[in-house]
C-alpha cells in the first residue's frame, strides 16, 4: 500500500510532521469548510454524524450509581424520636444560656471615687524627718543607690555625689602617692 503525502489534496492547511494519519482521516470532512471556519468552530462530524442531536443531561455516574432509597417503614419509635428531640432541645437551651449570659451591671465609678473618696478615709500627710533642699540635694535613683556595684566606673570621691567629675583616672601615679588613702578598686 503506497503512502499518500500529507500535503496532497489537503485544502485546509499544512499538517504537523508525521501526522499524516490524522490528516487522512479528516480529508473527507475538511472539503466543504475553509481553514478559518475549522479553526473557529472545529471539525463537524467527528464525534457524531447527526448534527441535530442534543447532549444527554444525565451523566454516567448518575445513571449507574443511584442513591439507595429508604425502606419506607419507620425505623425508630415515636417515643424514641420525641425523647431525642427533647434532649436536643434541653442541650440547646443550656448552651444558649452559657453563651448568652446577661451582662453584669456596669459600675460607673472612677478610680478616684473608688480608691480615694471612700467613706471614713482620713488623709494624713507624713511629717518630714529631715530638711531637704530640692535645688542642691543629689537625686536618689537606682544608679545612685548602687554606685558601688557599677563595673568600669571611676572611684567615687564622695558618697553624697557619686557622679560628679573626677580626675583620678587621669592623675599620674607619682602625684597620687602623696594621698593619704587610695580609692578602692571597685
Amino acid at each position: 500500500m503506497a503512502e499518500k503525502p500529507a500535503a496532497v489534496g489537503n485544502k485546509v492547511g499544512k499538517c504537523m510532521l508525521h501526522n499524516w494519519v490524522e490528516e487522512r482521516a479528516m480529508e473527507d470532512v475538511d472539503t466543504q469548510e475553509t481553514r478559518i471556519q475549522i479553526q473557529k468552530h472545529g471539525h463537524k462530524g467527528i464525534i457524531t454524524m447527526d448534527q441535530e442531536s442534543q447532549m444527554e443531561s444525565v451523566t454516567t455516574l448518575r445513571a449507574n450509581f443511584i442513591p439507595p432509597k429508604g425502606p419506607g417503614v419507620r425505623l425508630r419509635g415515636i417515643r424514641g424520636e420525641l425523647l431525642e428531640k427533647h434532649n436536643a432541645q434541653r442541650i440547646r437551651e443550656k448552651i444558649n444560656a452559657e453563651r448568652n449570659k446577661p451582662s453584669p451591671k456596669t459600675d460607673f465609678c472612677s478610680t478616684t471615687q473608688r480608691d480615694f473618696c471612700v467613706q471614713g478615709f482620713v488623709p494624713l500627710t507624713p511629717k518630714t524627718t529631715q530638711v531637704h533642699d530640692y535645688k542642691s540635694d543629689q537625686a536618689i535613683t537606682f544608679w545612685s543607690e548602687n554606685c558601688q556595684r557599677i563595673q568600669g566606673a571611676t572611684a567615687v570621691p564622695s558618697v553624697k555625689a557619686p557622679f560628679r567629675k573626677s580626675v583620678l583616672f587621669s592623675t599620674p601615679i607619682s602625684q597620687r602617692l602623696d594621698e593619704m588613702e587610695l580609692p578602692s578598686d571597685n
